[in-house]
Formats: structure tokens, C-alpha cells, sequence
């Protein structure tokens, strides 16, 4: 069993009780995915107040991961409702892809906005580039499915890409009075996400050509 896998399993075996209390109110898995957007929203808004050159909130940095940490088990939630309630649905799928996206994207490119703030051009451009490889990792999966195809290869999949901004974001609050460069924290997880997302999506590029090439396409 994969890491992934074992751990979701877990967690499930913990949330599945708000699930049937979820069922129970009827309250339905696009309302769940909805609320975890408005979160992320929460999240980005939190780090741009904190962004300053001089002196950035790094207190309020590490609320804003643990709202993201919170959004993403909405995340979970969403799914394993539909599931456990039979609600799910093709809209319900794409409104679950589509808000995800639009998730990650709000809370990277408030860090984007955040290290400008802080003069920090380079680690913006980290940042972005780090968007980038976050769109183009869950495009060519779409893609790939689109032409028949599973792909989900890859060390930077979303769960790991929304985890390490979390992760990063707390540790900026925890260690916010540390006599280090305590911004490491968060241009540590930037660059990770930058590089292995970029990778994974050409990994999964190059899944695809394989998978082409023996399919005669």
C-alpha cells in the first residue's frame, strides 16, 4: 500500500463520523467544497495583511497555514461525502476540480504578493513558478484522462504541494521571535513545489508519450 493511500485511510477512518452527521443535515458535498474555497480566500487574505518589508506578521502567516492545513481536509471531506452519501455527480466532480484550482492558485500567489512585499523579487518568481508547474501538473492529467489515459505519476501531486504551503506557512508563525531566517521556512516549500511540480508534469508528459507509443497513437 502506498504512503498516500495508508494515509488516507486513516484520516478517513477519523472524519467518517462528521460524515454521517454531514448526512444526516444534508448538507451536500458542493456546499463542502464551496466553504473550503472561501477558507483558501481567508487563508490568502491573511498572508497578504502580514506582507511588510521591514517587519512582516509571521504570526499571522502561521494562522493562515493552519486555515489552509483546515481548507484542505474540507478537501477530503467533499469526496468522501459524495461518496458515503451517494451524492456524487459529474457537475459535482468538475466543481471539485475547478474550485481546487482555484484553491491553490489564490493562496500561492498570495505568497507571490507577500515576498513582494518584502522585496523579495526572486522568491516571488519561485513562487510563481510554482503556480505554474501546480496548473500544469493537474492539466496534463485532465488531458491524459481525456484521451483515455490514468496519470498519477508524479512526487508532487496536490495533497503534497498544498501540505508543504501549509506546513511552511505554521512554521513561519512558530518560529516567528527565532534568531534564524525564519522567511526559510516558507522559500524552502516554494522552491520544492517549483521544482518538483515542473518535474512532475513533464514526467507525466512523458508517461503519456509511453503509453501513446504502445497504443500505436
Amino acid at each position: 500500500m502506498k504512503y498516500r493511500d495508508y494515509l488516507q485511510k486513516v484520516i478517513y477512518q477519523i472524519i467518517n463520523p462528521l460524515i454521517k452527521g454531514l448526512i444526516k443535515l444534508h448538507i451536500t458535498p458542493n456546499i463542502i467544497t464551496g466553504i473550503g474555497l472561501v477558507l483558501n480566500i481567508l487563508a490568502a487574505v491573511m498572508i497578504i495583511m502580514a506582507a511588510d518589508e521591514t517587519n512582516p506578521d509571521l504570526p499571522m502567516v502561521g494562522w493562515a497555514g493552519l486555515v489552509i492545513l483546515v481548507a484542505g481536509l474540507f478537501d477530503m471531506i467533499d469526496g468522501r461525502l459524495a461518496r458515503m452519501g451517494n451524492m456524487s455527480t459529474t457537475f459535482g466532480a468538475l466543481w471539485d476540480s475547478t474550485l481546487d484550482r482555484y484553491s491553490e492558485l489564490i493562496t500561492l500567489f498570495a505568497i507571490v504578493l507577500f515576498f513582494m512585499a518584502s522585496g523579495d523579487m526572486l522568491h516571488a518568481v519561485v513562487t510563481f513558478a510554482a503556480m505554474v508547474g501546480s496548473v500544469m501538473v493537474s492539466y496534463v492529467r485532465a488531458r491524459a484522462e481525456g484521451l483515455d489515459i490514468e496519470c498519477k505519476v508524479g512526487l508532487m501531486q496536490r495533497p503534497e504541494r498544498v501540505v508543504l504551503t501549509a506546513v511552511g506557512c505554521l512554521l513561519c508563525g512558530i518560529f516567528a521571535k527565532a534568531s534564524f531566517n525564519v522567511m526559510l521556512c516558507l522559500i524552502i516549500p516554494m522552491w520544492l513545489i517549483a521544482v518538483l511540480a515542473n518535474i512532475t508534469a513533464f514526467w507525466r508528459i512523458a508517461h503519456c508519450y509511453k503509453e501513446l507509443k504502445e497504443r500505436g497513437e
